[in-house]
This record gives C-alpha cells, sequence and structure tokens, in this order.
C-alpha cells in the first residue's frame, strides 16, 4: 500500500483573501443549508480517527474537543495542542481502518444529503473536522458527494479531483460564517433562503452571522453551550431537532440516533417554498 500521511503542519491559510470558489455557479440552487456534521449530522467526533488510531490519546483528544466546542480555548489553539501529542500523522489506510470499523451519521443523514442534492437545495458541510475524513467517506460511497465541504485541514490526502469540494477551509470557529456568506454570494443565493445548523458552542459565531443576515437557524442535537451563546446575543434559534441536551445532561447518542432526518424535509422544505 502506498502511504499517503496526511498534512499535519498548520501553516498560513492558503485561503486567507477568499478569492472565490472557482466552480460553476451557472448552476441554480433554489437554496443553502451550512451544517456543521460531528454531532450534530453525526455521533462521531472530530477528532475520534485519532483516537482510534492512537488510543492512549483518547481522553486527552476529548478533553481538548469539550474545551473548543465549549468556547474555552480557541480552534486554533486546539489543534496546537493536538500536534503536539500526535506522534504522526494518519495515513490513508488508517483513516479507512477507522470509518470501516467506527463511520456513523444520524438516522437518514445520507437520504437527507441526497434529498437535498435532488431538489436543488446546496448542502455544505461546514465543520472542525478534517478534510481527510470526508475525502475518505465520499471515495468509499458513505455519503453523497455534497458540492462543497468546508473543513480543517489538519488531516488532508492527495486527491486533485477533490479541489473544488475542498477550496474552503475552517481553521478557525469564525470561518464557518465567512465561508458560508462566499458561497453564498458566489451562487447568489439570498439570505432568507439559507439554513444553517449547528449543535454547540463552537456553531455560536455561525448562528451569529445567520441572525445578523435573516437567515434561518436550526439546532440539531443541541449542547448548552450553543443555547448559552446565542441567549447571551440575544439570537433566536428557530427550531430544535432532536435531543435538546440540559446544563447537567450527559450525551447519549443512542437516543441521538432515534431522530430520523428525513422529518427535516417538511421544514426545509416550508422554510424554502419548494410546494412539495
Amino acid at each position: 500500500m502506498v502511504d499517503y500521511r496526511c498534512n499535519i503542519h498548520y501553516k498560513t491559510p492558503h485561503n486567507t483573501e477568499r478569492k472565490g470558489l472557482h466552480m460553476d455557479t451557472k448552476k441554480h440552487y433554489r437554496g443553502l443549508i451550512s451544517s456543521d456534521w460531528s454531532e450534530c449530522l453525526s455521533p462521531n467526533g472530530p477528532f475520534d480517527p485519532l483516537a482510534f488510531t492512537f488510543p492512549n490519546l483518547q481522553t486527552e483528544l476529548l478533553h481538548i474537543f469539550r474545551t473548543y466546542t465549549g468556547n474555552v480555548i480557541t480552534l486554533r489553539e486546539a489543534i496546537r495542542k493536538i500536534q503536539e501529542i500526535m506522534p504522526s500523522g494518519l495515513t490513508q489506510d488508517q483513516m479507512d481502518a477507522y470509518l470501516d470499523a467506527c463511520f456513523r451519521t444520524y438516522l437518514a443523514v445520507p437520504d437527507f444529503l441526497q434529498w437535498c442534492l435532488d431538489h436543488d437545495i446546496l448542502f455544505m458541510i461546514n465543520t472542525t473536522s478534517n478534510q481527510g475524513y470526508f475525502q475518505r467517506a465520499i471515495q468509499k460511497g458513505l455519503i453523497p458527494a455534497v458540492p462543497v465541504i468546508a473543513a480543517n485541514p489538519l488531516i488532508r490526502f492527495p486527491d486533485p479531483s477533490d479541489g473544488k469540494r475542498y477550496a474552503l477551509e475552517v481553521r478557525e470557529i469564525d470561518d464557518k460564517g465567512k465561508n458560508t456568506e462566499l458561497v453564498m454570494k458566489e451562487f447568489g443565493i439570498r439570505p432568507e433562503h439559507v439554513i444553517v445548523i449547528g449543535d454547540s458552542g463552537g456553531d455560536g459565531p455561525h448562528f451569529v452571522w445567520a441572525h445578523e443576515q435573516n437567515a434561518h437557524l436550526i439546532a440539531s442535537m443541541a449542547k448548552p453551550s450553543l443555547v448559552k451563546y446565542c441567549a447571551s446575543r440575544h439570537v433566536t434559534i428557530q427550531r430544535f431537532f432532536g435531543v435538546v441536551y440540559g446544563p447537567e445532561q450527559s450525551r447519549d447518542p443512542e437516543v441521538e440516533m432515534q431522530y430520523n432526518f428525513m422529518d427535516l424535509v417538511p421544514v426545509v422544505s416550508e422554510i424554502l417554498r419548494l410546494g412539495l
């Protein structure tokens, strides 16, 4: 097997100037959904592939994840901490082994993504999870090939055919709103036809941006950190989907798995006035 080691060096963002996606903007989309992934569309966490490959780091990685999603440290600081404890990067084979053993989405998420594609809704994954996870998940047919995936470049593999899909990055949580705005403008989608989905305080700045744009907000598997972040900034979350956790309540992934994401179809249809 060829050893495709990931790029684990944290360099200056190549898309800092955000000059554009260079995608086919002639396609007409009826709306845009920009969604987080980890614990929002999937029970998988962004650092799970690392914890799977290096199980002795599991406790430290979980702590780092909770501190940045709880707005205690920045994502940039979280990545720095991970780089300090990582013995090496991940190979493509190691990522595949993780996906084969552990990949999960919430119920019917792939069906929901495909429904969006079939109805000309631009579904954009906008997440602190790593690019390599999605590169391999799409290549293995685990999720539909959504047109835009803005993710963290901590782990990525060489794949020239994926250049446009991964043109945007999330190196800090504030990047999510910037990414959504760029895609919205590139494709000429009005803010009232934009839906932002998130679950934790790490999505807080994205929700604030959406609120300011008069876009629609959906909290999926909502954590107290997101509710607190929004309340402190007078941001109203219009809809909640799935479990809404209280301040002292522990996550229950099995309960989360009981919520069918195809139940969001009428919600999206109503917001975007699809007339289905």
